[in-house]
Parts: structure tokens; sequence; C-alpha cells
């Protein structure tokens, strides 16, 4: 197998010649970008970003519960990332075993998938001291008068994941210290007996059950699926709740659809795993509860569709990129039906199409959810709007580029096309057909990454330089809006606010503005 060139790829230490990426460097790539993407990326902007700044505004409350609980949270965040990007340096580069690390292979990998665990435990611990810090503030901070059911959307999905997190991460957290014995202390838990590595007997004593880790660690993953796309679900929310001028529909099975599909995500995590064998009765089991954990995601995506009918909509940037989320995600949502069934996920399971579908739910899902939340707070965060323009040009390059990168993959996964496949499988006949996508899907994330410049300079440019917004920038009815002025300032409040109506009274009859906020009084009119 000849390696592919390309442009300021990767140089060996086998002194491979300039421009060539080797097969060793792309998995690397392939294992550090599932892992940076979600847990030094998604994860702490959506939960750690958001969370720590806009809950505890739309809560009323001062600041975070163990504000030295939040910074410990943090450095171990920080010092994990250094030593997961660190990795890169090492003999051998970075861990190479994919980003769920799959034993035996991830146990004999090179010294970079030590430190790849060794991350991996930083991290983890920074979502548990995090998420007790989520929950505890939600529950013990709340201003006077905001009861449960008066809490904005995206608080309650916070809480939801808090949860996730709480009580999916410890059973990884254990496995990672576990495949880290097996690595440098000769243990085998996940080693079998009798495993030949380079034509030698492992010398570890074996008895080890490598599906141990699989199921290990996909207790989590499934999980975590949710703990990117419930945040963005709740940024959504409040950007459309604004944007539509009229309260959103189905408040209480938007909240009870999130409980239920918070408890329903931990029982359905081996329909990754319908390729181990794990017999008929329990790919049963795995496969009904995929298909009933469906349902909530339904409830809410059709309670945000329903909310649009009748509305005055404002399409301002913020909206662009949520109204985006809404068949973005349904097209993630359905193409993973087949996938939790055990007659096509066979077929299809290692093919392009499992990428596809999880980067719909997580590319133009959950980062355009972060994007829309980025321009409707960025105003309370700064006390300046982003640049419209800027911002629309942002959006349509990046609708367009995302949805050429990623969809083609369904087609290409049908196919029988393989992924994880440095050359992109066009070494098999099978994929010669569907290999054609391949080049315009390169050339639209090239364009990708250049729509994301527009992003950046708007972002920094906007901070100096961005029109000044009022305290209430978007006219919006929940508590953060009332932190006078923007940024807020310690304490969040001039004084603690008192809630007196739920949470998004948009429009309401009689009333002389279409919004009133959570911390205006009743009047005779609201009676």
């Amino acid at each position: 197998m000849q390696p592919i060139p390309i442009i300021g790829a990767y140089l060996s230490a086998a002194n491979a010649p300039g421009g060539v990426m080797l097969p060793e460097f792309y998995n690397q790539l392939g294992a550090m970008h599932g892992t940076i993407m979600v847990f030094m990326g998604v994860v702490p902007l959506a939960v750690g970003g958001f969370g720590n700044f806009v809950m505890p505004l739309q809560i009323g409350a001062p600041d975070m519960a163990f504000p030295r609980i939040n910074m410990a949270s943090y450095w171990a965040y920080f010092v994990g990332g250094v030593v997961m990007l660190a990795s890169f340096f090492l003999p051998g580069g970075a861990a190479n075993s994919g980003w769920t690390s799959y034993v035996p292979l991830a146990v004999t990998a090179t010294v970079g998938q030590t430190w790849w665990l060794l991350g991996m435990v930083l991290l983890i611990t920074s979502s548990l001291l995090g998420s007790l810090n989520f929950i505890v503030t939600i529950f013990q901070l709340r201003a006077p008068g905001l009861t449960f059911m008066r809490l904005p959307i995206f608080v309650w999905l916070q809480l939801v994941t808090a949860y996730l997190l709480l009580l999916a991460f410890p059973p990884l957290e254990a496995a990672a210290v576990l495949q880290l014995m097996d690595r440098v202390a000769g243990t085998s838990f996940f080693l079998p007996s009798g495993l030949v590595v380079s034509g030698q007997i492992l010398g570890n004593s074996g008895g080890g059950n490598p599906l141990l880790w699989q199921h290990l660690f996909w207790f989590l993953a499934h999980p975590e699926v949710y703990v990117l796309i419930l945040p963005a679900m709740g940024i959504v929310a409040e950007v459309l709740a604004n944007n539509i001028r009229k309260p959103l529909w189905g408040y209480k099975p938007v909240v009870y659809s999130a409980i239920f599909l918070g408890f329903m995500s931990f029982v359905v995590w081996a329909h990754h795993m319908f390729l181990t064998g794990m017999g008929t009765t329990m790919s049963a089991f795995f496969q009904t509860t995929t298909m009933i954990i469906s349902i909530p995601s339904v409830v809410i995506l059709t309670s945000l569709f329903l909310s649009l009918w009748g509305a005055s909509i404002r399409f301002t940037t913020p909206m662009l990129f949520a109204l985006a989320f809404l068949p973005m995600f349904g097209i993630g949502g359905l193409t993973g039906l087949p996938l939790g069934l055990a007659p096509t996920d066979i077929h299809l399971h290692d093919t392009y199409y499992v990428i596809g579908h999880f980067h719909y739910v997580v590319a133009p899902g959950t980062l355009f959810a972060l994007f829309a939340g980025i321009y409707y707070w960025f105003p309370k965060a700064t006390g300046r709007y982003m640049n419209e323009l800027l911002g629309k040009i942002h959006f349509w390059g990046s609708f367009v580029c995302i949805n050429i990168v990623f969809f083609p993959m369904f087609i290409q996964g049908l196919a029988g096309m393989n992924r994880r496949l440095y050359d992109g499988g066009i070494q098999y006949a099978h994929a010669q057909t569907a290999a054609k996508w391949n080049m315009p899907m390169g050339h639209a994330a090239f364009a990708l990454w250049a729509f994301q410049l527009f992003f950046i300079f708007n972002f920094f440019w906007s901070i100096k330089k961005g029109r000044r917004s009022p305290s209430n920038a978007w006219d919006a009815t929940t508590l953060e809006w009332a932190a006078a002025p923007s940024p807020p300032p310690h304490g969040n409040f001039p004084e603690p606010p008192v809630v007196y109506r739920e949470a998004y009274e948009y429009s309401v009859p009689g009333h002389p503005r279409d919004f009133t906020p959570q911390n205006e009084p009743e009047t005779k009119r609201d009676k």
C-alpha cells in the first residue's frame, strides 16, 4: 500500500517522504479527532461554558454553589487537555487505537495510548466535579419564586445532563484505570489468555475479557451522546422562544421527555455491540430500548417545530443556526434507526454510514446550536452585538458546506464503503463507485474551514468594535437579561431577583410590550 500525498502532512520517524501521510498517523488523527472534539471541545463548551455562564444567570444565582470546585474542574480539564495534546510529541505519536480505545489493540499500542488514558481520567474527573456543582446550584440557589416548572428549558436540560455525567462517567473512569493497569502494571483485566502479539504470546497472566471494556465504555458513551445534544436542544429552545415572540409549544412534555430520555440513555448502550454476537435475546432487548428512546427525542423536536406555527419569526443570525439545527438533528436521528436494529446494523456498522449519522447529530446538529448560543448570548457576555452580515455569511457557508461533507457518507455507507481506512477505501472494488464522492467532500471540508474564519474574525472584532447592546439585547423574558449591565457585575445581579411568572411570556394579550420578563411583578392585568 502506498501512502497518500497530502498538503503539509506528517513526517514519520521512518523518514517518510515530504508531503506524505502514513497510515499510522492517520490512525492517530482518527483517535485524537474524536477524543478532542467530544471530551475537549463540545462538552466543555456546551456544558462547562454555557452552563457556567448562562445557567446561574437564568436561575437568579449570584454564582455557582462551589466556586473552588468549579476552579478544580477547570484545572483538571486543562491538565488533561495538555496531556492529551502532548502525546503527539512522544515516540510513536499519540493514541492510535480509535477514540473508543478498544482492547486488546489499545493495550499493546504505543506509549501515546498511556497518555490518552491519563488524559481521560483527568477529563472525566473534571466533568464529575462540574456535574456535582451544577446539580447543587440548580437545587439550592434558585431565585425566590422560581419553581421548577418556571425554569427555562435550558436549565432543565443542563440539570438532566449533569445527572448523566454524574452517573455515566464513573464506569469509564474505572475502566480507564483498569486499562492503564493492563498497560503498565502487567494485569489482564481485558486481556484474554494466550494472546499472540508480533508472534509472541503476551506475558500477562490472561483471563480477562475484551468485551468487558466495550460494555464499560459504551455505558458511558451512549449517555455521552445526550450530554452533547441536550444542552444544544436547550440553547435552541431559548433562541427559538425569543425569536418567534410566543411561548414554546409543549413546555411540560419537553421537560418530561428530557427526563425520560436521560433515564433511557442508560439502557441502550449495547446497540453499539451487535457484532459481538451477544445473542438474539439481548439483541432484541437493546433493539427495543433503542426504538423507545427515539420517542422522547421526537417529542422534543416536534415541540420545537410546532412552536414555529403562527409565529412572527425574526431571522437573526442565532435564529438561523437554531432553525438549521432542527432538520439537521432530524436527519441524524432518523438515520440512526437502522443502526439500532441488529439485522441492518450488521451491514452498516463499519461503514461511512455510521460517520454520516453521528456527525449529523453533532456537527450540523450540536455545533450549529452552539453557534446559535454564542451569537445569542454574546451581547450579555460583552455588552456588544456580533456583526449580522458576517454572521449570515458564516451561517450560509457553513450550512451548505457541512451538508456536502457529510450527506454523501450515507451513499458511501450504503455502498459498503468501510470507515477507518487511511486511503478512503479505494483499494476495494466494491467502494470504487462511491469513492468519487471523496473529492467534493474534501473540497467542501476546506471551504467549511474557510467560512469559520468569518466567525473567528467577527467574534474577536466585535468584542472591541461591535455595536453596543442594551442590557436586554433581544427583548427576552428570562432572568439572565435582567442582570444589568452587560457583562454582569460580580454577583450577577445588582439586587437579588424575584420571579413572578413562567419563562416565556411573549405576546401576552393586553400587555403594552410583546415580552414580559420573569422578574416583572404581576399586575391586575395578569390576574
